[in-house]
């Protein structure tokens, strides 16, 4: 027995085969007595709550033994897999009528009659209840809120409620028939189109995921999507061949090792200073306002980086390892010499400065080892930042002894060397300058802290790029990317949203979550406040924590990433996870800026509408922005935001929106579910009487579940906007999935990196 899944049907062989891995399944969880109480049920099923297991365990139990035996289990859920819809829907009926004693599912009587049990402290069942009164709606609405982690008031509960029943009760009765909630379903069609599996998906096993018998990189959608990616990788490999290549040639004749050495010597040559191109941060964006971004994968820079510190790694290691064979094999040939000498003394003639090759070499191979060890991701991310940010400060060193250990080096290093300084002056000067106020903090749901920094005067971005942050109140030497969530056109601040997940972030939220109330007369601050250089006041507002904080801190940016690409994309498809939201808030506000600014209006009606937004800067024609939480709380962080893009909208001419928004829940249940059919039915139709959705109060509905990708995308595609371009800002696990699915589909993919 496993929790829902999907939402395909099974052929009959496929039946068979899940009621023979159920019969299986049973006797591991049954043991001798061949029976299952209901504790173990609910073990089994990994429900939530407990009141659709006892449900489900009361209806299966037709004996009312207070144990489900296996023949009790297999009839039940044979006539919910092979059951009419009828079947189905008067099973859905019998777990809403809470406090009815049911006729059989299939209609014949006693074969799913329920006993006199109470269910989750329900009174008991009356005999022959056989309809649904407004309690036990609410009863079971309350559950289904509950098991969907959606939290509303109990005067929003008793609207939903009575919309559902208003809605049922045709004859005014004062309760619901089942042939009432048939003919209710039956204006809801994706729902009766569940009804016919979700019975029995609710219990079912995931379904097998369909893989292809070729890999995805050898298809002919990976290769059109990664072209430039790939044709980067392969230059790449191929310039490093040919210096390998070059510089053996060059020592043919010398022994084997030698010419292994000094091919990877200037491959490293190469390597070393590449490195440092990777990182110029201020020359990649502003390359990505030229044709250049076009074809070099400049999103990918952070990844290359990586990938040339491997290479570099690896190259040492040969490199190291050819000369000391090398070494070994003059120290047997002269005799006078040790292999220790050879590695440890400076010898005039032997290379580098003076004749210390052998020595910078090993002090590099031990440099580069602890930069590659202490960079790794569980070092950076598991509150050790410090141990990975003063031994990459070691670059300085390598560098230096780089140039004492290559006599070439320098000529390979020059120009990168230059630029990399010139932007760590640059840096350094714009910190020197000053530091900037917090003027004021806003601590979100979820440990989401909200910064909003005075903006600098000159300083100029585009939607979605993002800052380094430093505070030295939290941390003197850390500087950690966020991305500006504010749009460009607000002139005066700067918006930082920071959503607590290491040290320094957690740090940064306790900070704050601790205020020195204000008083009367403001006090002279303490020596060692004035030495953090920062000063704090606390307003606790009646919404919860705001603080109004003149915090010093500093920033370096901005850097450009990805999400430049938007305004010049045809139709562009948003998708944010959780607090990846905070690009794509800044570029919807810059959306609705320009809205703003072409907005026309006629002197003699008043009717207002909004000019064509493409332009030379702005080609977009469609905006399909996707958001995607795990519960209620997560959408409070923009959802004033987005209230004002649908104003916005709602005020231009009538037609199809530019701007279309997708919100999912993910700890809701699906419409696949079961036990969600009457809680979304009930949202879907006081949605349509309040034109607002209950969840979150936007007029754009909130999808129970996850995203069903494929009928997205799909449906992205049957609206031939353009090109098509999908930006995500999320988990490396959701960039897997739809990377894929946009291979499929043939969109151009672009993730958020730092």
């Amino acid at each position: 027995l496993c929790p829902p899944a999907g939402s395909r049907t099974m052929s009959v062989a496929e039946d068979a085969e899940w009621l023979r891995r159920v019969r299986k399944q049973f006797g591991n969880i049954a043991g001798e007595h061949k029976e299952i109480n209901l504790e173990e049920f609910k073990s089994a099923l990994q429900v939530k709550e407990s009141f659709f297991a006892e449900r489900f365990f009361a209806l299966f139990d037709s004996d009312g033994s207070g144990t489900i035996s296996l023949e009790e289990l297999l009839k039940a859920l044979s006539l919910l897999v092979h059951g009419s819809q009828t079947d189905k829907l008067r099973f859905l009926f019998q777990v809403y009528d809470v406090d009815g004693r049911t006729v059989g599912l299939s209609g014949c009587g006693s074969a799913w009659g329920v006993p006199a049990v109470t269910c989750c402290g329900a009174r008991s069942p009356r005999a022959g209840s056989g309809c649904i009164d407004p309690d036990e709606l609410r009863l079971v609405l309350r559950w289904c809120l509950r098991e969907s982690a959606i939290a509303l008031p109990e005067e929003r509960l008793a609207d939903l409620t009575w919309a559902l029943f208003e809605a049922a009760d045709k004859d005014h009765s004062g309760s619901i028939t089942f042939e009432e909630l048939r003919e209710e379903l039956e204006g809801f069609p994706e729902v009766m189109e569940n009804l016919t599996i979700s019975a029995a998906s609710w219990l079912k096993p995931p379904p097998p995921t369909e893989r292809s018998c070729r890999p995805r990189y050898l298809t002919r959608a990976y290769w059109h999507n990664h072209r430039g990616k790939l044709a980067f990788l392969g230059g790449y490999i191929s310039l490093n061949l040919l210096l390998f290549a070059l510089a053996a040639l060059r020592h043919a004749g010398l022994g084997g090792w030698l010419v292994v050495a000094r091919g990877c010597g200037q491959c490293l040559n190469f390597n070393c200073s590449f490195l440092a191109v990777l990182m110029l941060r201020r020359c990649l964006t502003w390359l990505r306002a030229t044709p250049i971004a076009k074809v070099l994968p400049l999103d990918q820079h952070v990844v290359f980086h990586q990938l040339v510190g491997y290479v570099v790694l690896a190259l040492a290691a040969v490199h190291t390892g050819a000369h000391v064979a090398n070494f070994s094999r003059l120290a047997r040939q002269d005799g006078r010499h040790a292999l220790a000498e050879y590695l440890l003394s400076a010898r005039p003639g032997a290379g580098g400065l003076g004749g210390t090759a052998s020595q910078t070499g090993l002090a590099l191979q031990g440099l580069l080892a602890a930069m590659l060890a202490f960079s790794s991701p569980c070092i950076r991310r598991s509150g050790h930042f410090e141990v990975f940010y003063w031994t990459h400060l070691s670059y300085i060193s390598v560098w230096t002894l780089l140039i004492l250990h290559g006599p070439h080096f320098w000529k390979w290093f020059a120009v990168p060397g230059c630029l990399f300084a010139l932007e760590k002056v640059a840096g350094l000067a714009w910190r020197r300058a000053g530091g900037l106020r917090i003027v004021e903090v806003n601590l979100l749901p979820s440990k989401v802290t909200h910064l909003v920094i005075e903006r600098p005067q000159f300083f100029r971005y585009e939607p979605g790029d993002y800052v380094y942050l430093n505070i030295p109140a939290i941390a003197t030497y850390e500087w950690h990317p966020f991305t500006i969530s504010s749009a460009p056109e607000q002139q005066e601040t700067l918006w930082l949203h920071i959503r607590s997940l290491g040290q320094w972030t957690n740090k940064l939220y306790e900070y704050f979550q601790q205020p020195e109330l204000p008083s009367p007369e403001p006090k002279p601050l303490s020596r060692s406040l004035r030495e953090k250089r920062c000063r704090r006041w606390a307003q606790v507002g009646a919404d919860g924590a705001q603080l109004l904080a003149n915090a010093g801190c500093y920033i370096d940016g901005p850097y450009g990433t990805p999400t430049r690409r938007i305004f010049t994309s045809e139709h562009a498809v948003l998708i944010g996870a959780g607090i990846g939201i905070t690009p794509f808030a800044s570029i919807l506000q810059s959306i609705m800026y320009r809205y703003r600014r072409r907005k026309q209006s006629c002197p003699s009606c008043h009717y207002s509408w909004c000019e064509d937004l493409r332009d030379e800067e702005m080609t977009l024609r469609k905006v399909d922005f996707i958001w995607i939480n795990r519960d209620q709380k997560h959408f409070e962080w923009f959802v004033s935001l987005l209230t004002k893009l649908e104003m916005e909208q709602a005020e231009q001419e009538p037609g199809e929106p530019f701007l279309e928004m997708h919100m999912y829940m993910t700890s809701a249940l699906s419409k696949n579910d079961m036990k969600a059919i009457g809680l979304q039915m009930a949202l879907d139709l006081l949605a349509a009487k309040e034109q607002r959705d209950s969840i979150t109060g936007l007029r754009t509905r909130t999808q129970p579940g996850r995203p069903d990708w494929s009928k997205v995308f799909g449906k992205v595609a049957e609206e031939k906007k353009g090109k098509v371009q999908v930006f995500l800002c999320g988990s490396p696990a959701l960039a897997k999935v739809i990377r894929a699915h946009c291979e499929h589909f043939g969109f151009r993919f672009f993730k958020e990196n730092f």
